[in-house]
């Protein structure tokens, strides 16, 4: 098994870059989050990017670029690598005149892309001794966590807001998890996360407050690139909530660059928010690097509903850099879209990922999408995890059936 050439962690505010590899981290003493950073010149002299692409599947297979350092400490639940799929019908209905491609991180372990980075961070936790983990969760990260603790022996706590997606809060609890709802949001939960970290001595796995989670999310951004042809798409869109993601895959692009996997091109990068909690949105629209906490923060596409981010400025910066854009999508129009892509294409997109093809019509009518680009939206989870509404209509075996009337 290929080695890592991790070398460092360093802060992502100051630059700072003396926080050793190997050891127990958090955030950096700015009290902003960690980044890996690796000896990019070892890897490229090496091995090829098509060398670690037909090695067998799953995330793992970018080792080097990874920062577990003992293959026995890898917990794996059997990833792949997710399809992208290319859906013209719903292009066409969202006014797109281009290549519109999703990448479905519904198919990896607990059904969401929440797998890579939970999948890293609880690897890395058996790799440096910690034996009990916590987390606060809007829902598909703590099922993540959950289920590769289990394997690990590690001993899970996890805290979400009341109203988070039931199927959410009994698979975590059925894999093992000690699970609670809170009266209040992801953020009051990762207030009693932090609060209990000296009497409960957990480590805190909260989102960009350990620099883990985010190396597993950059391997979403290898694989399309690899499945590209290692040639970027024009515009990235990300249903945005604590932003991990969005900045995992800008890390990604930079370290590919430094291979020579890839050349200078970036793709747009948009974040999509919702209306009812959309911090990075207004932070971006009024030109501001950090973003203030949304209050009365509310909307159904959960992953989303994030009041305040650590990493908002690395968002931000990633969109800046990008020639991007910060979306928010009204709620009526996100469900709304989750139902169209799945009468036209067949496919079900979870409600976040639904918003971002609300983005897509927003930015072909404004112009900042052009009708040419190659645009990739991502599914970040499984739509079936979700509440749905139930339309089917009620017949009577016993009385005559009315077929003129079903086709109505």
């Amino acid at each position: 098994m290929p080695k890592s050439y991790i070398t460092h962690f360093e802060c992502s505010l100051t630059g700072k870059a003396d926080y050793a590899a190997g050891q127990i981290h958090n955030l950096s003493e700015a009290g902003r989050p960690l980044l890996a950073r690796y000896d990019l010149d070892a890897v490229k002299a090496s091995v090829s990017k098509e060398e670690v692409w037909a090695r067998p599947g799953g995330f793992w297979k970018w080792r080097e670029l990874l920062p577990v350092q003992n293959e026995e400490n890898i917990v794996s639940l059997g990833e792949i690598e997710t399809p992208l799929t290319t859906l013209p019908r719903a292009a066409q209905h969202f006014g797109h005149g281009g290549e519109l491609i999703v990448k479905d991180e519904g198919r990896l372990p607990t059904s969401s892309f929440k797998a890579r980075g939970l999948g890293l961070a609880v690897s890395m936790a058996k790799e440096l001794g910690i034996t009990r983990i916590a987390m606060p969760t809007n829902g598909n990260a703590g099922a993540a966590l959950a289920a590769y603790a289990a394997p690990a022996g590690i001993e899970t706590f996890i805290f979400c807001p009341d109203d988070t997606p039931p199927i959410n809060v009994q698979e975590a609890a059925l894999l093992g998890a000690k699970i609670w709802r809170v009266n209040g949001y992801i953020d009051d939960c990762g207030h009693i996360v932090g609060d209990g970290i000296e009497k409960m001595g957990w480590f805190n796995v909260s989102t960009l407050k350990e620099p883990y989670r985010l190396e597993g999310k950059k391997t979403m951004a290898f694989e399309f690139a690899a499945q590209l042809g290692w040639e970027l798409p024009d515009v990235v869109m990300f249903p945005t909530g604590g932003g991990t993601a969005l900045i995992a895959m800008w890390k990604a692009f930079e370290e590919m660059e430094a291979l020579g996997w890839i050349g200078p091109k970036r793709p747009k990068m948009v974040a999509v928010q919702a209306s009812g909690c959309a911090p990075l949105v207004k932070a971006f629209d009024k030109g501001e690097r950090f973003a203030a906490r949304w209050d009365n923060a509310h909307t159904k596409a959960a992953g989303i509903r994030v009041p305040q981010a650590v990493g908002d400025f690395l968002v931000l910066d990633a969109l800046r850099a990008s020639g991007g854009m910060g979306v928010a999508i009204d709620e009526a129009d996100i469900f709304e879209a989750q139902a169209t892509v799945g009468a036209l294409e067949g496919y079900m997109v979870c409600p976040e990922a639904a918003a971002s093809f609300v983005a897509l019509k927003k930015g072909a009518e404004e112009g900042w999408i052009a009708p040419t680009d190659r645009v990739l939206l991502i599914n970040s989870g499984n739509g079936l995890k979700y509440d749905m509404p139930d339309t089917a209509g009620r017949l009577n075996k016993d009385e005559p059936i009315d077929f003129d009337a079903l086709k109505t």
